[in-house]
């Protein structure tokens, strides 16, 4: 996998593959939730690049907390997968830590605008 000079973004590229990797195993029946997972990180690794290249601070700062949010329905459906029994305490520790993570530089990321 590249480096990513930006280190938000390798914390997402991160994220994604951990996803992927640990939400294999997904019943058919539920795989709604796993699909809007997957779409939410993908959302916010677009989101980030846009981000990251606007001079526009208003409209960075907007991207930013629409990162935030992502981030927060992606952990509520990840607890619900919990809650289901659809993954393990130690999946949903494993992506909730690369979550947290990824806010902590979003939220110095806002601090520093």
């Amino acid at each position: 996998m590249k480096e990513e000079k930006f280190r938000v973004i390798q914390f997402i590229r991160e994220l994604i593959l951990a996803v992927d990797k640990e939400l294999e195993n997904y019943p058919k029946k539920e795989l709604e939730i796993k699909n809007r997972i997957r779409t939410c990180t993908y959302d916010i690794l677009e989101i980030s690049y846009e981000a990251n290249v606007t001079e526009n601070i208003e409209l960075k700062k907007n991207l930013l907390n629409k990162i935030i949010s992502k981030i927060k329905v992606i952990d509520f459906l990840l607890n619900l997968s919990y809650d289901k029994k659809l993954i393990t305490e130690k999946k949903y520790y494993k992506l909730g830590q690369k979550l947290d993570d990824i806010i902590k530089y979003i939220s110095g990321w806002l601090k520093k605008l």
